[in-house]
């Protein structure tokens, strides 16, 4: 990404460990990451997990964030806590989906992205 960063904020492959270890940590369900680079100007990577309860969900999304801030990379935002069935994390250059697994049945942001990726390949060959 273009974004400046400050001499102690975590590098991109520092923040991305922080995400997969502290979801780990937790006992996260199916942990994905889609590099989103290509595709979106907002991000680099998506990391999809799912939780096998809203209280589950809850709680893996706040340890994030407490990770995040004492890494002194505190979130742009966090939505979806009050219901917890899909919380976003947002990290900057990595959005965390953390989600029921039927939410993450519905929604499908794995084949989304992935399909999406796929029509832009297919679009840029025929250029």
């Amino acid at each position: 990404m273009t974004h400046s960063k400050p001499a102690d904020e975590l590098s991109f492959e520092q923040l991305k460990e922080l995400v997969l270890t502290a979801l780990e940590d937790f006992k996260a369900i199916d942990i994905q990451s889609i590099d989103v680079s290509d595709q979106n100007p907002l991000t680099e990577l998506f990391v999809i997990a799912s939780g096998n309860s809203t209280r589950h969900v809850k709680s893996m999304a706040e340890n994030l964030v407490m990770r995040a801030k004492a890494a002194g990379c505190p979130p742009l935002g966090v939505e979806g806590q009050r219901q917890a069935d899909w919380v976003l994390v947002d990290l900057n250059d990595v959005i965390v989906h953390l989600m029921l697994p039927q939410a993450r049945a519905f929604y499908n942001l794995e084949k989304l992205w992935q399909v999406s990726s796929e029509q832009r390949s297919s679009v840029s060959q025929q250029a």
